[in-house]
């Protein structure tokens, strides 16, 4: 029962700290949110078999939120480098498509 309520404080206490936040959420705060509840978790169920439920989830869910940035930023940055990328080939797909129709005009203005 203590691990459930210490489990339950640990996630309304992340909600509260996510909810402060203004807009959607980066990758990185999902990652550390995830990371939060999921160390919160695992550090609860073992600090259980120690016989304190309460630090385990603390240290979990730092831990793990700890990680999760880690991990989120890491993602983070390759979804960033995916936009760049696209733009950069939306950018040469316009050019393409420029390139073709200046040579359309040309050869129309040619057979004249």
């Amino acid at each position: 029962m203590k691990y459930a309520l210490s489990a339950l404080a640990a996630g309304f206490l992340v909600a509260g700290l996510l909810g402060c936040s203004g807009g959607p959420m980066t990758t990185r705060e999902k990652g550390t949110a995830i990371g939060a509840v999921g160390g919160a978790a695992a550090g609860g169920i073992i600090g259980a078999a120690v016989g304190s439920p309460a630090a385990g989830a603390l240290i979990g869910g730092a831990l793990g939120a700890g990680t999760g940035a880690l991990i989120g930023d890491q993602m983070q940055g390759q979804e960033k480098k995916q936009d760049e990328q696209q733009k950069q080939i939306d950018q040469n797909k316009e050019e393409l498509e420029r390139q073709r129709r200046e040579m359309e005009r040309q050869k129309r203005e040619r057979e004249y």
